[in-house]
């Protein structure tokens, strides 16, 4: 009998050991439960400072008149587009999922940088709609909340801003080595920098809202820029580097149509012409014809562009004409490394502080944070535009302020102080800076944007599809509470009203 119980708890043993070694085997490693931070930030970093690659992708340089395409009528260019998408909150899961990793190893580096990615994908979402899911969205896994409220983007901004907030004291109070980083290369100071300056951009792009007591926009800006570290050289921008490997070459290398069917704007050239603008150089190629009778690529007679509001047959056959540019092809796509891209730079950063001191939100010189805006831009292109770099040194950017059109000490008021400093952060923002020059021009009108009568440049995207397919009643009420449920693309959204 004793010998049948052995054999009976031997048995149940093995197969409690097999079990606990089936279960093991079970766990698939393309699919894990609990993986280092630092593995996933590779992945959303890169994500989240990438060039979009193709030319269609590249939908803020048509809308925001720098480049136009021949061959097909491309709604973002007419601004005629309507529903926008919601993959951005793929991204948010990611950067939930480094949170929950971060959390689970007590990491508050890695917990500020999500916050930071989190800030930055609700801004871009915001930014497209209006309200959005914010507080209850990516909650369906966890608290089963599969039709997440929409919140007020005033409710989404301050939810920026303070997570913003929080991962400055995060940053502020650690030591950690970040690692898997490729911004920075686990620099915190560097990443704290990023935070502030992000901070400052949010809150200016508030500027329509400075009279909001619940926002105290002037004071909020003025306490961050006199008490915490900003980006303060173009060393610190934030920026993805490229490098001549697979996977990590520059986006647009080796993207044909910008062989043949995409071409500098015309507004954007006679910008760029108007000022001798040395980075029209950078930008654009020579146009066939000043190639042809030997102009020098210092010339600025000797570039073009395609009218924005000309329909593309026209723009096809003007560049059969000869007298257009294409894009830099030597830069933009034979070159597989390129120049790094920004999502915020020391330019940009320096133009946000020149508005600020007209605004008199900080003290200072606006003219001195001005120039440094624009040596910064020049200073930029001056390392990484290979070839180019005669055409934009110091010098050259001392000769640059010196225009008539581009030196602050002749904006005659402060306006037109605020319209030099737009067009300058416009002007540098030529395949950076994602959306920021469209969204500029929404928030100050700057620069003009050539349009065909009646279609001027849209405010917002409708809602996707998808919206009203899962969570009709949450995307019913917030088009209701806007825009009185009017789900158009020139509605006015609560940052512009």
């Amino acid at each position: 009998m004793k010998r049948i119980i052995y054999l009976i708890s031997a048995f149940l043993v093995l197969i409690s050991i097999s079990c606990e070694d089936m279960d093991e085997y079970r766990v698939n490693p393309n699919n894990v439960s609990e993986t280092h931070p630092k593995l996933l930030l590779t992945t959303i970093a890169s994500k989240a400072f990438q060039v979009e690659q193709g030319s269609e992708s590249c939908v803020v340089q048509y809308a925001s008149r720098m480049m136009v395409i021949s061959d097909i009528e491309l709604e973002e260019q007419f601004y005629t587009w309507n529903r926008g998408d919601y993959d951005k909150y793929d991204e948010l899961r990611n950067v939930q999922k480094m949170m929950e990793e971060a959390e689970r190893i007590n990491s508050d580096a890695y917990k500020a940088i999500a916050k930071l990615f989190r800030s930055l994908y609700y801004y871009d979402l915001t930014m497209t709609f209006g309200d959005i899911p914010y507080s209850q969205a990516l909650k369906g896994e966890n608290e089963e909340i599969y039709e997440p409220e929409y919140d007020t983007q005033k409710s989404v901004f301050q939810g920026i801003l303070q997570e913003l907030s929080e991962a400055n004291d995060l940053l502020e109070n650690t030591q950690e080595i970040i690692e898997g980083d490729p911004i920075y290369n686990g620099d915190i100071s560097k990443w704290q920098k990023f935070v502030n300056s992000f901070r400052l951009k949010v809150l200016l792009t508030l500027s329509h809202k400075v009279s909001d007591s619940d926002l105290n926009i002037e004071s909020a800006f003025s306490n961050i820029y006199n008490n915490q570290e900003i980006i303060q050289s173009v060393s610190e921008s934030a920026q993805l580097e490229f490098y001549d490997a697979l996977g990590s070459r520059y986006t647009e290398f080796n993207e044909s149509r910008f062989a043949s069917a995409v071409f500098l704007d015309s507004t954007f050239v006679k910008r760029l012409a108007d000022r001798e603008d040395p980075r029209l150089f950078i930008y654009a190629a020579q146009t066939k014809n000043a190639k042809e009778t030997g102009k020098a690529v210092d010339d600025f007679t000797g570039y073009g562009g395609g009218n924005p509001i000309a329909p593309p047959d026209v723009v096809y056959a003007t560049a059969g004409e000869g007298n257009i540019s294409l894009i830099n092809q030597a830069r933009y796509t034979q070159d597989p490394v390129n120049e790094p891209h920004m999502v915020l730079g020391y330019p940009e950063m320096e133009f946000i502080l020149a508005e600020a001191v007209i605004r008199e939100w900080i003290p200072g010189s606006a003219k001195t944070h001005y120039e440094k805006g624009v040596k910064a831009s020049f200073e930029f292109y001056n390392m990484y535009a290979e070839n180019y770099s005669t055409y934009v040194e110091p010098s050259d950017a001392d000769l640059y302020l010196q225009h008539d059109s581009v030196s602050l000490d002749n904006a005659a008021n402060d306006e037109e102080r605020i319209r030099l400093i737009i067009i300058q952060k416009y002007l540098q923002s030529f395949m950076q800076n994602k959306w920021t020059p469209y969204f500029e021009h929404l928030r100050t009108g700057y620069p003009s944007l050539l349009h065909q009568p009646g279609l001027t440049p849209p405010t917002r995207w409708m809602y996707p599809n998808e919206s009203y397919l899962y969570n009709k009643s949450n995307v019913d009420a917030a088009i209701q509470n806007q825009f009185d449920g009017n789900d158009g693309i020139r509605e006015i959204p609560w940052w512009l009203d």
